[in-house]
């Protein structure tokens, strides 16, 4: 290729005419078969500077064109340098420091200087190993919070698509089960363990008896900006499966999901006198042995029970003696009537 082809190509990717038109960042990006660290932090003016004196040594002929492919092939195509860009969260700033300070070294060696592209192959090549060095001592925690919900802020950086990739979890929370008696309150609360953005509108939607998460089974209660559901007095048509769904815009962030579970007042009174009932008849009149507030509210609990046994205990034995009673006045009168008959025969 001649100097003046070169220096045509060259005037197109500054408009950005070359390969079809405009890429990322002005005309860079058409050349790039992947992303990578280099492309996301340096401009595009800062690469044809460094690449200006680039000399094919085997024509003797600057070629820039050339050293772009080479910047492709040590930083935006090289797996080692793009893991050594996957950081946590907020420190893709430190990212761009660290290679912005070996492209400016590079810079001042080059800038209106002619080199060999056996010279650019090494100083490149150190500037990527210095890259990856540096990268790779910065922390790789990851902010995802599982196990649910879409948290566009909480991956690591990544050098491909140069932004934070979203964790990977599924929008659909899992079903927690909330027992509750007939006539109570309850309350539902659409609790989210990451951020959110400011302007959510949430949306409350309920599947009538069943546990569910299949969508076309919910209808829409209450939509606004309230994460609070609350029910005063609980009653059997309640039972089912409410859903919290967390909206911004158009983009949905997470689905929250609560199975309420309702016994009727009847059947917990009934339970928790057969309970009762069962304790008292254990084997030598003994109970399982309390201490503390256990043991005297365990008590207090038993003392109507008892009261009642002992009053039915009495009302027995009066009924007994009182039988008793009328049975020996009954064989009295009539030992009585037996001996009047007998004195009446003897006259």
């Amino acid at each position: 290729m001649t100097t003046r082809e070169c220096k045509r190509r060259r005037e197109k990717r500054r408009r950005g005419d070359l390969d079809g038109g405009k890429g990322k960042r002005d005309g860079w990006r058409p050349l790039m078969q992947h992303g990578g660290c280099y492309q996301c932090f340096v401009d595009v003016e800062d690469s044809l500077r460094l690449c200006w004196g680039h000399v094919l040594t085997e024509y003797n002929v600057r070629n820039v064109d050339a050293c772009f492919e080479k910047l492709d092939r040590i930083f935006n195509n090289n797996e080692t340098v793009i893991e050594a860009g996957r950081v946590g969260k907020g420190y893709d700033i430190q990212l761009k420091e660290i290679l912005d300070a070996e492209v400016l070294a590079l810079l001042e060696e080059f800038d209106q200087k002619l080199n060999n592209d056996t010279v650019y192959e090494q100083r490149l090549q150190t500037a990527a190993d210095n890259f990856i060095s540096a990268a790779s001592k910065l922390p790789r925690v990851s902010g995802c919070i599982p196990p649910c919900g879409f948290q566009s802020a909480g991956a690591v950086y990544d050098c491909v698509t140069c932004q934070y990739d979203s964790c990977e979890f599924p929008l659909d929370c899992p079903v927690e089960e909330i027992k509750v008696m007939e006539n109570s309150r309850i309350r539902m609360w659409c609790d989210v363990p990451f951020a959110l953005p400011t302007d959510i509108e949430v949306i409350w939607r309920f599947a009538e008896e069943v546990e569910t998460q299949q969508l076309d089974q919910f209808k829409e209660v209450t939509v606004g900006v309230d994460r609070l559901y609350s029910i005063p007095s609980v009653t059997l048509k309640h039972q089912g499966t409410y859903q919290c769904e967390v909206y911004s815009g158009q983009l949905s962030f997470i689905r929250v999901y609560y199975y309420v579970s309702v016994t009727p007042q009847l059947v917990a009174g009934h339970t928790e006198l057969q309970e009762t009932f069962d304790l008292s008849l254990l084997p030598g009149g003994q109970f399982f042995p309390a201490s503390g507030d256990s043991a005297r509210s365990f008590l207090a609990s038993l003392l109507p029970l008892l009261a009642a046994c002992l009053t039915a205990l009495l009302l027995l034995l009066c009924l007994s003696l009182g039988v008793l009673h009328w049975s020996s006045i009954q064989e009295q009168n009539h030992a009585e009537e037996t001996h009047q008959a007998e004195d009446l025969d003897l006259f």
